[in-house]
């Protein structure tokens, strides 16, 4: 007979009951809880009868979305094994959920499969939400954190967009009838153009509201184009599947409402960009034209002056041609004065000559010597004194001055 050691009949136990038993849910309450610095989780789990210890590995206790404490009751999903080491039986859990959500969520299963059936679901009958709505409904709890983020979501993407709210409970036994009542108030009122569902974040215990069918009928029902936004991203419920629009969050279904708006605020300010890019390329091609313009047009101040340079310059020119010119006759005419001279006579030796005997000439002038004070003297006769000798006293002389003349009785005459 073979004789095993402990480990090998530790190790042949575990392999049988991980074999016999696969992953179950098992319920019971959770006590001796232990949190290990590692982030392990050790607990054990029981019931009025039995209890069995439970392994929870740090990668699967960061998984669960609520605090886990001793006396909650809960559903593990867990995997029969043994702890070797010690030969301990125990369940290795992978996942909890509080008690009783297993009923919940086969609740809504049952459900969701019904109103399927029916076509409550089929996107065919479903609206599109419009793309400029002008007018938002909102149905939720006046004091939920959903509300507030959706304002801001709408106040920081549309602002110009007016806001109606429908209040409602979001959670507890109430909560499903007065959702419903608030989607057909919305309905009948046909105040708004676009109506969101919205709540925050929550166990399914918190959302079984939205899971309720007559919350499912009543969006079906509504005239108003729903956008359901509830809890997180991997919450889904009823309302959502009946919504014609399904987000993932509540600030989510307020950009999906205002996103027409964004997109064509986006495409204003493009557009307004290339208006103002082609308004300053035509004022800079007119600019180019008007100072093309303006080198033509010139003022008449600067024409004057410009003309006035263009005839000074002209002006230059003429005389440096003249000097051109007379520069090439008095080469032309040089040779010509040297002939002339050659052939002429000698004018200036006879002016010479001329002038002397003009002199000499001008001395033997009467008037010369009359206009010196000198007098001519004249016989009776006509004859000119020219000595005493041919005077006698009582001669009647013709005097004759520079000027006039006169009649003279001589006395006596004077010898030398």
């Amino acid at each position: 007979m073979e004789i095993l050691t402990v480990s090998e009949l530790n190790r042949l136990a575990r392999t049988a009951l991980e074999r016999e038993f696969p992953l179950s849910w098992v319920a019971g309450e959770v006590s001796n809880l232990t949190r290990a610095p590692s982030g392990h989780y050790y607990f054990t789990l029981k019931d009025a009868a039995a209890q069995v210890r439970c392994a929870m590995f740090r990668s699967r206790a960061q998984s669960i979305p609520w605090r886990l404490e001793n006396g909650q009751q809960v559903e593990a999903h867990a995997l029969v094994t043994l702890y070797e080491a010690r030969g301990e039986f125990q369940l290795n859990v992978e996942t909890l959920r509080r008690a009783g959500l297993g009923r919940l969520y086969e609740a809504f299963l049952r459900l969701k499969d019904k109103l399927a059936a029916e076509g409550l679901f089929d996107q065919a009958r479903k609206q599109e939400p419009p793309c400029f709505p002008k007018r938002i409904g909102i149905v939720t709890s006046p004091r939920a954190a959903a509300l507030r983020d959706v304002v801001v979501a709408l106040g920081r993407r549309a602002p110009h967009l007016p806001i109606i709210v429908y209040p409602t409970l979001v959670q507890g036994t109430e909560a499903a009838g007065q959702i419903a009542e608030a989607i057909d108030s919305a309905g009948r009122r046909d105040e708004c153009d676009l109506l969101l569902l919205v709540r925050g974040g929550g166990s399914l215990e918190d959302l079984w509201p939205f899971n309720e069918e007559i919350v499912a009928r009543a969006i079906a029902a509504c005239p108003l184009p729903v956008i359901a936004g509830i809890g997180h991203e991997t919450d889904i419920t009823i309302a959502d599947l009946a919504a014609d629009w399904r987000a993932a969050t509540p600030t989510a279904a307020a950009e999906v409402a205002s996103a027409g708006w964004v997109e064509a605020g986006r495409e204003v300010a493009i557009l307004s960009d290339q208006l103002h890019a082609r308004m300053r390329r035509r004022l800079e091609a007119q600019m180019q034209r008007l100072d093309w313009l303006g080198r033509r047009l010139v003022h008449p101040a600067a024409r004057l002056a410009a003309t006035r340079q263009r005839a000074a310059h002209l002006a230059d020119r003429l005389a440096a041609a003249g000097e051109r010119l007379l520069a090439r006759h008095r080469h032309t005419l040089a040779p010509l004065a040297l002939r002339l001279a050659r052939a002429r006579p000698n004018v200036e030796v006879h002016r010479t000559r001329l002038e002397r005997l003009s002199a000499s000439l001008e001395a033997l002038n009467p008037k010369a010597a009359l206009a010196r004070g000198y007098a001519l003297a004249r016989l009776p006769e006509g004859q000119l004194v020219r000595s005493q000798r041919q005077l006698s006293a009582g001669m009647v002389l013709e005097l004759r001055f520079a000027e006039g003349g006169a009649e003279a009785v001589v006395r006596k005459t004077i010898p030398d």
